[in-house]
């Protein structure tokens, strides 16, 4: 039997040669994405004990992760003041890990602080906003892993955070 996969269906018999080559390598193809399995670029799988906290930066122009933007963490003092606690830049892929550890991110009220301003004009561009910054009270409820998500943009931004309980 020829099989004429690529030639135009003009008749019944033609229509029915093209089913019987598309459906069998259409199902192989689907067998193929149901069957496989996705992995994660990187892993942060066993070390999420010792991560209680990490930040993610998206750049919404680009579609892509947010690389070099300066991240800084502060934790509010009883005063009422902002004390330095941690700092860091968004890898390759837009994320942190490792800014605490478990002993030193207690509870209280922290601000993650996100250098928008130097991202954008790094990229040639003017923003609106000189930093992104989010205020979140931490571990109230018992100790959680906190994911900080930022998606900029020049003259916009949101962030969202997924906070789960840590894993054993």
């Amino acid at each position: 039997m020829i099989c004429y996969c690529w030639s135009p269906c003009t008749n019944f018999y033609a229509w029915k040669l093209n089913i019987e080559c598309y459906l069998p390598l259409s199902l192989l193809c689907s067998g193929l994405v149901f069957l496989s399995e996705a992995a994660p670029l990187v892993s942060h799988g066993s070390v999420d004990s010792k991560c209680p906290l990490m930040v993610k930066v998206l750049d919404a122009v680009r579609g892509s992760p947010a690389a070099n933007v300066a991240v800084k963490v502060f934790k509010k003092a009883a005063d009422g003041t902002w004390q330095d606690f941690a700092t860091g830049k968004t890898t390759e892929f837009g994320e942190i890990h490792e800014l605490t550890t478990e002993e030193q991110f207690v509870e209280g009220v922290y601000r993650v602080e996100f250098d928008t301003s130097s991202y954008w004009k790094g990229l040639g561009l003017s923003p609106f906003h000189e930093y992104a910054d989010v205020v979140f009270t931490a571990n109230d409820s018992g100790h959680r892993h906190y994911t900080i998500a930022a998606l900029l943009s020049p003259f916009s931004y949101s962030t969202t955070a997924v906070v789960s309980d840590p894993q054993e």
